[in-house]
């Protein structure tokens, strides 16, 4: 009898408290429509194998791992850190519940993402989260001590609805949240085409930060109650607008629409870190023209994004 059993998790978009939500800040958050299967059936030889395949149906990852590589964190050649990456999640899973390897004979597992993986949805996030379900163990604590970072994609993973999420003490607090606003039509998400290392722009914010951010991070949770709250388009894009504002001078950096779209008329919000993957634009007119002159080929309107 072969033991098949199936994970998925939703893909993530933040729309505000980008870097702010490693320091406490209150961040919005959208899980997508896209997302990763996780596919994990009997195998033997005390092995996992594993196939990862890409939306288009490639395969992007093909590896051998045995149980010892695994409990010894066998670390190949630094060219492999996909690999790596994926020996130290495992790794980190076993050491929160061995009995996933101490019982087994061995796996055949697949992954299979529903979005391109240069999109930055969350090909990571998706993934732990589903090892976290399969192994049954807690995906927050798995994430917090392999990869690292805020949480808030693991919150996207796990729900079906916008949410308000922040750390509280290092630990996450997920509020579910409604958020229907009657001007969906006029937004959409634009894929810049570039994957933006979030590891060097986080060192940047970090370098950049003073004592505290704490001022900071009263006016993000200002801003983050505002954009919620905002009945109108006009008051929506007026508090994005702000949070741009606000980030480019605590980054140093200039925003997205002035280094690349300074003649949009319409707003333009990054989504997570500066500079890469997607931005939300909202436009009183159809933006897709525009953005496909300028070569932009990658415009999903937020009802086809937006679970």
């Amino acid at each position: 009898m072969t033991m098949k059993k199936e994970f998925y998790s939703n893909g993530k978009l933040l729309i505000t408290g980008e870097y702010l939500v490693l320091d406490g800040a209150n961040a919005f958050a959208l899980p997508t429509k896209f997302g990763q299967k996780l596919i994990v059936e009997k195998g033997n030889n005390q092995k996992i194998k594993w196939t990862s395949y890409d939306s288009d149906g490639s395969i992007w990852l093909e590896e051998e791992l045995s149980f010892d590589t695994i409990l010894k964190k066998d670390i190949q050649k630094e060219s492999e850190s996909v690999k790596n990456t994926l020996i130290e999640i495992l790794r980190q899973g076993y050491l929160l519940n061995p009995d996933f390897i101490d019982n087994s004979q061995g796996y055949n597992i697949t992954t299979q993402l529903t979005f391109p993986r240069n999109w930055g949805l969350g090909t990571s996030s998706t993934l732990i989260n589903n090892i976290a379900q399969w192994i049954g163990i807690d995906a927050f604590v798995l994430l917090n001590n392999s990869f690292g970072g805020s949480g808030y994609d693991i919150a996207c993973a796990q729900n079906d609805s916008p949410i308000l999420y922040h750390l509280e003490n290092g630990k996450p607090i997920v509020e579910k949240i409604i958020f229907e606003p009657e001007f969906t039509e006029n937004l959409h998400f634009v894929y810049l085409d570039k994957k933006q290392s979030s590891k060097a722009s986080i060192i940047s914010y970090y370098n950049n930060k003073n004592e505290s951010l704490a001022e900071e991070i009263v006016a993000n949770n200002k801003i983050t109650t505002a954009v919620l709250k905002a009945k109108t388009l006009q008051e929506f894009a007026f508090h994005l607008e702000e949070h741009e504002a606000e980030m480019s001078t605590i980054l140093e950096m200039q925003t997205i629409k002035e280094s690349l779209f300074p003649d949009f008329k319409g707003i333009i919000k990054s989504l997570g870190a500066w500079g890469g993957d997607f931005v939300l634009v909202i436009a009183y007119e159809n933006p897709i023209d525009y953005f496909n002159k300028k070569g932009y080929r990658t415009i999903i309107p937020y009802k086809d994004m937006i679970l």
